[in-house]
């Protein structure tokens, strides 16, 4: 079809819309497969720009121009045979919370061993880590962890000396780079040099850097910088022999497409993941979102998500999906933190999440506040439960970590305890 010639009958059914800022995004579900897709496209002017549930090869991204109206669009995709599901792809953020001051614990950089690894003293001796029992499980039940863990993040340090023993080739979805996640392309400068002491860098997180670094990063543009490092530490705090898989899906402001974060998970799935970190949130229904964690689920998957930032009792995804839990923030006085979403709906356990200590890009150390830092102690714990039993799967996860410290309602089944937890596995593996 000519240019002029569909200008105009984009005019008659109303696609026509006021320039946008980039192309029309879609989520198409053809089960006839590309072709098929192709040859819709070759006649409503649209694009197949990508495949997102890799070998399936069902799930696609579909794009238009910015002059279409999407939602009119949206509607002409939906009636095109051969289309199962069609839905507009969504921009997402990972979540921020505010802290208050770098906890004492950066200051106490003594080196110590731990698991192979010279790390701080303040990393494995924090408050988080005794609440939740880490140091008890691990010389009781001798459990460090099994498995791969998939953390669908901003990326991760590769070069981190506490993490690169356990990292595992992963994927940048912000760049479709495959084998690398690193975030320290999303910087543009050099983060060497003196004076460096702890500092709050925004207002979720503090790490140890020299003033400039802290200067450069307090703008919106890093406001997330980091946060897949932190995240990946926390988990390998907890479980120090798992691997880890960094998927990254967010760019270092924040956003990320759901698209991408689709084609994270069902790249997690088939690359043999066991355990799933999402420490983001959505405040909207996706259809595809849910497909691809009951896919997950399906096989064998652990899937756990933070609860958001918002401080009420509210519906987020991918926490308030089937099979997935939700994890709440804690005080390091076993409360609810004020900015913390609850309810027994979306919460299935807390953690804590306040001035937590871990890994940050550059080799050095943060805090971070946050269910974003709350979700990756659970991960770990799943990631133990598998040391225990390696078959354990979403239901046998579940239940043994239903074995909390009592909170409140609004917690679900209490604040993590690693001990109850794990302990907790043979008869919940067995059911």
């Amino acid at each position: 079809m000519k240019p002029r010639m569909l200008w105009v009958l984009l005019v008659f059914f109303g696609l026509w819309s006021s320039p946008a800022a980039a192309d029309n995004r879609f989520i198409v579900r053809a089960p006839s497969g590309l072709n098929s897709l192709q040859e819709v496209c070759l006649v409503l002017g649209c694009n197949v720009a990508l495949g997102l549930d890799g070998s399936m090869g069902r799930l696609f991204l579909v794009t238009t121009p910015d002059f279409i109206d999407p939602n009119a669009f949206l509607e002409i995709l939906r009636s095109q045979p051969g289309i199962r599901h069609v839905e507009l792809d969504a921009l997402l953020e990972v979540m921020q919370a505010s802290g208050s001051a770098p906890p004492s614990g950066l200051w106490d950089n003594a080196p110590v061993n731990y698991f192979g690894a010279t790390v701080i003293h303040g990393y494995v001796s924090q408050p988080a880590s005794t609440i939740i029992r880490l140091p008890d499980t691990q010389t009781t039940y001798s459990v460090t962890g099994a498995g791969t863990v998939a953390v669908i993040d901003t990326g991760v340090d590769p070069t981190h000396p506490v993490l690169q023993s356990v990292l595992v080739p992963g994927y940048d979805f912000t760049r479709n780079i495959a084998g690398s996640a690193s975030e320290l392309g999303d910087v543009n400068q050099d983060p060497t040099g003196s004076g460096a002491s702890p500092a709050m860098v925004n207002q979720s997180s503090a790490a140890i850097l020299d003033p400039q670094s802290v200067s450069n990063f307090s703008h919106p543009q890093y406001e997330a910088f980091g946060h897949g490092t932190m995240v990946s530490g926390i988990i390998h705090l907890v479980a120090p022999t798992a691997l880890i898989m960094p998927l990254k899906a967010f760019k270092a402001d924040g956003t990320g497409y759901l698209s991408d974060i689709l084609r994270a998970i069902y790249f997690a799935v088939q690359n043999g993941a066991r355990v799933l970190n999402m420490s983001f949130s959505v405040s909207t229904y996706s259809y595809e979102f849910a497909a691809a964690i009951k896919n997950a689920s399906h096989h064998q998957m652990i899937c756990v998500a933070s609860a958001g930032n918002d401080g009420q009792e509210e519906i987020v995804y991918p926490a308030s999906f089937p099979n997935v839990m939700g994890i709440a923030s804690t005080t390091n006085k076993d409360t609810l933190s004020t900015f913390s979403n609850y309810g027994e709906d979306l919460v299935w356990v807390a953690a804590p999440g306040e001035g937590v200590i871990t890994t940050y890009p550059f080799g050095t150390y943060g805090a971070g506040w946050g269910t974003s830092f709350s979700a990756p102690f659970v991960s770990g714990a799943a990631a133990l439960l598998l040391s225990v039993s390696a078959n354990c799967n979403e239901p046998c996860a579940e239940s043994s970590l239903a074995h909390a410290v009592r909170i409140s309602p609004d917690l679900g089944n209490g604040r993590l305890d690693l001990y109850q937890a794990v302990g907790a596995v043979p008869q919940a593996s067995n059911r």
